[in-house]
């Protein structure tokens, strides 16, 4: 019986993975449809009597809003989820991005596109928070480094696939407006999938409650937060959550920069429109391997090498950067394909502990929408840097001062990455103390 009980506790995981994985890998098709479609809608706007410059800071703009409307997202509506279930989150985040990405498609106008995007963001800030809060209640916290990096590379895995099937629907002729019709059509099929198989809880099928982080700021149950004071005062007192916080700041610049900019970057090296979208993918590719291999480590290590692989990561990112900084443009040649995925597998891997696995030991079953929301929150709205700012530093000073600076944003937070370090060595060494 009880063999047979852990089966189905098995299958029931299996599916949640494969379910939450699918909905959110169909979210990043609602996403890199914009970044791949960039330079054709430059081209439209300038057959519409906008110059290259301004149609860039056009779209620049247009990303940067949606961003914010991410970061407040995550901020103020993912806690959400620790109230009336993750499922329902995670369900809102799919639908939204199907429905909105429709929108883009049959708009031809900016103050249309604008709108869509900044809805499709909006709805999709509640769809990570909603995953780590389903995966809190089905797994249990020995395994959440290897869960999450599984779930994390969801992502990365549906960006390199978007970009690459984009790519191809460049070369076969097909415009911008197919591109986001191709998204939504995916996003919608993985939000019927889930709807109609996802379950909140391991729980609500005759199973054990899964085990929490014991060093987690919050009771072990799956019980409701009493109030909104009991959900956010332990998180926001804790030094090692506000560290976490900060270098989500840092990362996110980071990672938005890429996953905006890389195929209009490649572009102007020399590269064709659907070989920039296909050359894009390197970064959630590799990206992905870099999760893996991450969250599987952080696992054997435990909760101090999360923090230690973080500072390392990080420090090289910046030495990645300062690569890119001496590319010159109509540089068509193998090194910024290359250095870019050094990056990706640098930065990726250790970024996905802030809002996946990190968010998970200091929330536990109780809190984890919300700390996840807010470590994410709070990283969009540095995000928010990656769409106009860096659109308006590589009009007036070229692509390498934005690496360049991207450069310094990622050696200070290696910084911040080495105090975590400290702060968790202390934490767990306390622990071990207490009889």
């Amino acid at each position: 019986m009880t063999h047979i009980r852990g089966q189905s506790l098995r299958l029931g995981q299996f599916r949640t993975i494969t379910l939450l994985f699918a909905g959110y890998a169909a979210c990043y098709y609602c996403r890199a449809d914009l970044s791949v479609a960039t330079p054709l809608l430059v081209e439209e706007l300038g057959r519409r009597g906008i110059s290259h410059g301004d149609a860039v800071v056009n779209i620049g703009r247009i990303t940067s809003l949606g961003v914010l409307a991410y970061a407040l997202g995550k901020l103020f509506l993912t806690g959400l989820g620790d109230y009336w279930g993750g499922r329902r989150n995670f369900l809102i985040g799919v639908g939204g991005a199907a429905v909105f990405t429709m929108l883009f498609a049959t708009s031809g106008t900016l103050p249309v596109f604008t709108l869509a995007w900044i809805g499709n963001r909006l709805t999709q800030s509640v769809g990570w928070a909603g995953l780590i809060k389903v995966s809190s209640k089905w797994f249990d916290f020995s395994s959440y480094g290897t869960i999450i990096g599984i779930l994390s590379i969801s992502y990365l895995v549906g960006d390199a696939l978007a970009r690459q099937q984009m790519g191809m629907l460049l070369e076969h002729g097909y415009g911008w407006r197919a591109l986001f019709v191709f998204a939504g059509i995916v996003a919608g099929v993985a939000l019927l999938a889930n709807l109609l198989l996802l379950r909140e809880s391991r729980r609500d099928e005759g199973h054990a409650e899964a085990t929490p982080n014991p060093l987690n700021l919050f009771a072990a149950s799956e019980a409701t937060p009493a109030g909104i004071r009991a959900l956010l005062v332990p998180l926001l007192r804790s030094r090692a959550f506000l560290l976490v916080c900060l270098l989500s700041f840092g990362c996110t610049i980071i990672r938005e920069t890429f996953n905006t900019w890389n195929p209009d970057y490649l572009h102007d090296l020399g590269f064709s429109m659907s070989r920039s979208a296909t050359l894009s993918a390197i970064f959630p590719a590799v990206g992905a391997v870099s999760v893996l291999v991450a969250g599987w480590v952080s696992d054997k290590l435990g909760l101090g090498g999360r923090s230690l692989l973080l500072f390392a990561g990080l420090a090289a990112t910046a030495a990645a950067l300062t690569v890119l900084a001496f590319v010159h443009p109509g540089t068509e040649t193998a090194v910024p394909v290359v250095t870019i995925g050094v990056v990706a597998f640098c930065l990726l891997g250790p970024y996905s502990y802030l809002g996946g696995a990190f968010a998970l030991d200091f929330g536990g079953k109780q809190a984890s929408a919300a700390s996840s929301g807010i470590i994410d929150g709070i990283g969009y709205i540095g995000g928010v840097l990656a769409g106009y700012g860096v659109a308006r530093i590589a009009r007036a000073l070229g692509w390498e001062q934005v690496f360049l600076c991207l450069a310094v944003v990622s050696a200070a937070a290696a910084v911040c990455g080495g105090i975590l370090h400290l702060l968790n060595i202390r934490a767990a060494s306390s622990a071990h103390e207490i009889p």
